[in-house]
C-alpha cells in the first residue's frame, strides 16, 4: 500500500512537472503565431494609480477578446502580484507561472470573452516599465513608461506581442497637481476621486480618463505624469516639458514645433496618407535611456536631444531635426503599419531613418542632408558588419525575451543605407508609390518584409527577390575594388569587383556610379549594377575617347552600401591633393575612404593624422571637421603608440585652441573647442581648459553650457589634474540641478584609482535606485582612453555581469557597457581576456554576437599597433 502510494505520488509529481513545464518563459514565436491565429478584436480598460513616490502600482485591467477556438489561453504579466482574476463572470485562482496568466479552457469559451484582474504592478528609477525621475531643480516628480520590446507585461497583464493589437482605454490617477498625457486625448478629468483600486493612504488622487485608441500593439501604449507645462500653437503639435524647464523650453520649443508640423505634412503627402491618429503631442523625458519613442499619439524626446545641454552648433540643429522626423515616421511606418514579429524590426525603424533623411533633404534642400546622411548613417553600419558579430538585417527571434538583442547599428544604419541603394535603383517615384500601396493595404494591422517587397515590385514592375533575399537575409557587406588601366594617356578599361568582407561566400547586387576624376577638378561618371550572379563587372573603352583619369572613386553619391577603398595610384593621389577638391560631399566620401584604410591597417594611422593636421586648418564644413577631428583623436588614442602620441598631439592640440578662439565661423569655433577637449594631455592644454571653466578665457561668441563645463572637469579628473578635485567640487556647487548631480557622478567616475573603480563598478551593477541614464553617461568616464591599466580589472567581471545586465537594462544599454569596457582597452593582454571568455564561458548566442561586435574594435587596434606601432 505504502509503495503503491509513493508510485502514485511519483507520477503526480511528474506530472505536474511536465504541466509547468508546458508555461514557457517569455514570448516563443510559436505561441505568438497560435495566439494571433486565435486571438483578435482585443480591447483594455486599464486603470492605474500613481501615488507620488510609490514604487508599487496598484492597478486593474478588464480585457476583452474573440477566440476562434476554445482552449487554454496565455496572457502575459511578470514582476508583480495578481491579486483577483474574474473570467467571464466567474471569480478563479490564479497565479503568474513563469510570466503568464493562465486561463482554463473550462473558463473560456469560442466567441467573446472577458477577463477581470487586479493586480500591483512596481515602479523605479531603474529596471522598471514605469519610471521614476525626481527633479532635483524644485523638487518634482515624473513617471513615464517606456514598454519596447516586451515590457508591457511588466506593468499590466496582456497579450505582450505585436501582432496582437488592441484599443487601449486608460485611466489614470495621479497627484491633483499632475498631468497626464497618453496615446490619446483626455475625455474627462475627475478632480474628486482616483479609479479604483486607490491607495488606503495619502491624499485623495485625480483621475484622467483617456478616449479609447485605434488598435496599437501593446509596446505604443503609453503615459507620462508629472507637473508638466506645455507650449501649444494652432496647427502644431503640442509641446510638454518640465516645469523647471520652462526657459530653455520656451528657446528651443517652437523650432520643434515648426519643423513637426512641416514634416506631417510632407510625409502625409508622400505616402497618401493623412496623419494616422487623432493627435499628436511630444513629451520631453528626462533621463530617458535613448532618444525618442514612437508612441502613437504622443511621441516622447530624450529632454536632452531637444533642450541641448552643450553649445549648439548647425549640425546639432540637423541632428535633433532627424530625430524628430524619425520618431514622427514611425507614425506611420510602426504605429499604422506595425512588424507582425521583432525579427522585422528594420521595417519600422530602418524606413523611420531613411525617411527622415528623405523628408528633411526636401524641407531644408539648403543643407547638403545626404551628405550628412553618408557621415552619420553609414560608419556606424560598417563598424559593425565587418564584424563576426553582425547579423542580416532580418534577425531570428525566437522568443520576444531576446528582442533587446535586435537593437543597433543593423537596423537603424544598415537598413536604411540599403534602403537609400533601392530608392536609387527604383527611383523616387516608384518607392514612393510602393510605400503608398503597402501603407494603405496593410493599415492598422501588421506587415512583413515580404509584404514590403512585393509593394515595391508592384510599383516598380522590378523583380526584387534576389536583392531582398541577398541584402535582408544575408549578413555582411562587399568590399568593392576598382581596377582600370591606361594606354598613351587614354583609359583602356575599368573593371570593378567585390567580395564578402566576412568571406563567407555572398555576392551582392550592387548599383554604384563610378567616378573618373581629372587634374582640373572635372570627372565622368558611369553607373553599373552588379547583378547577385556576378562578382565582377568589366567596362572596355575601345574607343580611347575618354582621357586617363587621376582617381578613380567607385561610389560617386553614396548610392551604394559596402567598403569602398581606393587603390594605391587614386590613394596617393587623393592624400596629396586633398586640400585642393571644393565639393564638400566628395571630400567626405574620401576622408571616409581613407579612414576604412586604417581601419583595416592598410594606412599608416600616423599618415592619416599628419593629413589632418595640415588640412584641417582650412576645413570649413563643420560635419567633415568635427568626423575627422574624432577620428584622429581617436587614431591617437587608440592606434599608435605612446612615443607618436606625444609627437603628433602637440601641433593637433595647438591648432585647435588656436582655431577655437580666432576660427571665423561660430559652429566651427564650437568644433575645434570639442576637438580641443578631446585632445588635452599636456599640463598646457590642461591649463586652458581651467581658463575656460575660471572664465579667465573665453571662447568668441560662445557660451559655454553645463554640459560643455562638465565634460571639461571630467577631462581634468581622467587626466589627473593637481586641481581636479577642487575644481570638480566648485562645480557641484554651482550646478546643483539634477543634472549637474548626474554629470558629478559622470565626472568621479573618472578618477584614475582602484577604490573608485571599484565603488562605481559595484554601484553599476548593486545599486537598483541609480537611474539608468546616470550609469550609462559615466561609463565614457570610468573607461577613459588613458586608463586601460586600471579598468582592466573590471574588464572580465563586466563580461561575467552580461546576464544581469541584459535582464535588467532598458534597450542598447547591453551595447554600451560593452563597447566601454572593451573599447577602453587597447593591449593584447586584454584581447586574450575577451576571446578566452567566448572561448570558455556559456553565453546567450545573441550575447557572444555582441561582445563579437565589441571586440572587433580591440581585435584591429592590436593589429594596427603590431603592424604600425613600432615601425618608424
Amino acid at each position: 500500500m505504502l509503495l503503491s502510494m509513493i508510485r502514485y505520488l511519483l507520477v503526480f509529481l511528474l506530472f505536474a512537472s511536465a504541466a509547468l513545464a508546458q508555461v514557457p518563459e517569455g514570448i516563443p514565436r510559436q505561441l505568438a503565431r497560435e495566439r494571433a491565429a486565435n486571438v483578435s478584436d482585443v480591447h483594455y480598460k486599464l486603470s492605474l494609480s500613481l501615488a507620488p513616490h510609490a514604487t508599487d502600482v496598484p492597478g486593474s485591467v478588464e480585457i476583452t477578446f474573440t477566440l476562434k477556438q476554445p482552449g487554454e489561453t496565455l496572457l502575459d504579466y511578470r514582476d508583480g502580484v495578481v491579486k483577483n482574476v474574474v473570467i467571464n463572470g466567474q471569480r478563479r485562482d490564479s497565479k503568474v507561472d513563469n510570466g503568464h496568466i493562465v486561463l482554463p479552457t473550462v473558463s473560456v469559451h469560442a466567441g467573446q470573452n472577458t477577463v477581470e484582474i487586479e493586480f500591483t504592478s512596481h515602479a523605479g528609477p531603474a529596471g522598471k516599465p514605469i519610471i521614476q525621475y525626481e527633479d532635483k531643480d524644485d523638487g518634482s516628480e515624473y513617471v513615464y513608461t517606456l514598454f519596447v520590446p516586451m515590457d508591457a507585461s511588466m506593468a499590466f497583464p496582456c497579450f505582450d506581442q505585436p501582432d496582437i493589437k488592441g484599443r487601449f482605454q486608460l485611466n489614470i490617477s495621479v497627484a491633483p497637481q499632475w498631468t497626464v498625457i497618453s496615446n490619446t486625448a483626455v475625455q474627462s478629468v475627475d478632480r474628486a476621486r482616483g479609479v479604483a483600486p486607490v491607495p488606503a493612504v495619502g491624499p485623495p488622487l485625480t483621475a484622467f480618463h483617456f478616449g479609447e485608441t485605434l488598435p496599437l500593439p501593446t509596446y505604443l501604449v503609453a503615459f507620462a505624469a508629472g507637473p508638466f507645462r506645455k507650449i501649444e500653437h494652432a496647427g502644431e503639435p503640442t509641446v510638454y516639458f518640465r516645469k523647471s524647464e520652462l526657459a530653455r523650453a520656451q528657446q528651443e520649443v517652437p523650432e520643434l514645433q515648426e519643423i513637426t508640423a512641416k514634416g506631417i505634412k510632407f510625409l502625409s503627402d508622400y505616402f497618401a496618407q493623412p496623419f494616422p491618429f487623432p493627435k499628436y503631442d511630444l513629451v520631453l523625458i528626462p533621463g530617458m535611456a535613448y532618444g525618442g519613442m514612437e508612441h502613437a499619439g504622443a511621441t516622447f524626446l530624450r529632454e536632452e536631444s531637444v533642450l541641448f545641454r552643450t553649445a549648439t552648433t548647425h549640425s546639432d540643429i540637423l541632428g535633433r531635426d532627424i530625430l524628430t522626423l524619425h520618431e514622427l515616421t514611425h507614425q506611420w511606418f510602426g504605429d499604422l503599419v506595425t512588424m507582425r514579429w521583432f525579427d522585422d524590426l528594420w521595417l519600422k525603424e530602418g524606413f523611420a531613418q531613411f525617411m527622415a533623411y528623405r523628408a528633411l533633404s526636401s524641407l531644408r534642400p539648403e543643407d547638403t542632408v545626404w551628405k550628412r546622411f553618408y557621415e552619420t548613417i553609414k560608419p556606424g553600419a560598417y563598424g559593425i558588419d565587418q564584424t563576426l558579430g553582425t547579423t542580416p538585417i532580418y534577425q531570428d527571434i525566437g522568443n520576444l525575451n531576446v528582442a533587446k538583442s535586435a537593437y543597433g547599428a543593423i537596423v537603424y544604419s544598415k537598413a536604411p543605407g540599403v534602403l537609400k541603394q533601392l530608392w536609387y535603383v527604383l527611383g523616387d517615384e516608384h518607392f514612393r508609390d510602393g510605400l503608398r500601396a503597402y501603407l494603405k493595404e496593410h493599415a492598422y494591422s501588421n506587415a512583413e518584409w515580404s509584404d514590403l517587397v512585393h509593394a515595391f515590385e508592384q510599383a516598380s514592375g522590378r523583380l526584387l527577390g534576389n536583392w531582398a533575399d541577398t541584402w535582408i537575409r544575408k549578413r555582411g557587406m562587399p568590399e568593392v575594388d576598382v581596377a582600370w588601366s591606361c594606354r598613351d594617356g587614354r583609359v583602356q578599361s575599368l573593371t570593378v569587383t567585390q567580395h564578402d568582407v566576412l568571406n563567407e561566400g555572398v555576392v551582392w547586387p550592387i548599383a554604384i556610379e563610378a567616378g573618373l576624376h581629372y587634374p582640373d577638378g572635372s570627372e565622368w561618371t558611369t553607373g553599373l549594377e552588379i547583378e547577385k550572379a556576378a562578382a565582377k563587372i568589366e567596362r572596355p573603352f575601345a574607343d580611347g575617347q575618354r582621357p586617363c583619369p587621376a582617381w578613380v572613386f567607385a561610389n560617386e553619391n553614396d548610392y551604394a552600401y559596402g567598403r569602398f577603398l581606393l587603390d594605391e595610384k587614386s590613394k596617393e593621389y587623393v592624400m596629396a591633393h586633398l586640400g585642393q577638391m571644393s565639393d564638400p560631399f566628395e571630400r567626405a566620401l574620401l576622408w571616409g575612404s581613407l579612414w576604412e584604410s586604417v581601419q583595416v591597417a592598410d594606412l599608416d594611422p600616423r599618415r592619416y593624422i599628419e593629413l589632418a593636421t595640415r588640412l584641417l586648418p582650412k576645413e570649413k564644413d563643420e560635419m567633415i571637421l568635427a568626423q575627422t577631428v574624432g577620428r584622429t583623436a581617436g587614431a591617437l588614442h587608440r592606434y599608435v603608440s605612446e612615443a607618436d602620441r606625444h609627437l603628433l598631439t602637440p601641433p593637433l592640440d595647438q591648432i585647435a585652441a588656436t582655431h577655437m578662439q580666432q576660427e571665423a565661423d561660430r559652429n566651427l569655433r564650437i568644433v575645434w573647442f570639442r576637438g580641443f577637449r578631446a585632445l588635452t594631455e599636456s599640463a598646457e592644454s590642461r591649463e586652458r581648459l581651467k581658463a575656460l571653466l575660471n572664465g579667465s578665457a573665453l571662447i568668441p561668441g560662445i557660451t559655454l553650457r553645463p554640459l560643455d563645463r562638465w565634460n571639461m572637469v571630467t577631462t581634468l579628473v581622467a587626466l589627473d589634474d593637481p586641481d581636479a578635485d577642487k575644481i570638480l567640487a566648485l562645480e557641484k556647487q554651482l550646478d546643483h540641478t539634477t543634472d549637474g548631480q548626474k554629470y558629478a557622478y559622470m565626472a568621479g567616475a573618472a578618477r584614475p584609482d582602484a577604490a573608485t573603480k571599484k565603488r562605481y563598478f559595484d554601484d553599476y551593477l548593486d545599486n537598483p535606485e541609480r537611474p539608468e541614464d546616470w550609469v550609462q553617461t559615466s561609463l565614457g568616464a570610468f573607461n577613459y582612453w588613458n586608463q586601460s591599466a586600471v579598468t582592466q580589472p573590471y574588464l572580465e567581471p563586466a563580461l561575467q555581469a552580461l546576464p544581469q545586465v541584459k535582464r535588467d537594462r532598458k534597450i542598447f544599454f547591453l551595447v554600451a557597457w560593452l563597447d566601454a569596457f572593451i573599447g577602453g582597452q587597447q593591449s593584447a593582454n586584454s584581447d586574450e581576456i575577451v576571446h578566452h571568455y567566448l572561448d570558455t564561458a556559456q553565453i546567450e548566442p545573441d550575447t557572444r554576437l555582441k561582445i563579437l561586435q565589441a571586440v572587433d574594435e580591440l581585435d584591429r587596434t592590436v593589429k594596427i599597433r603590431k603592424k604600425y606601432a613600432g615601425a618608424h
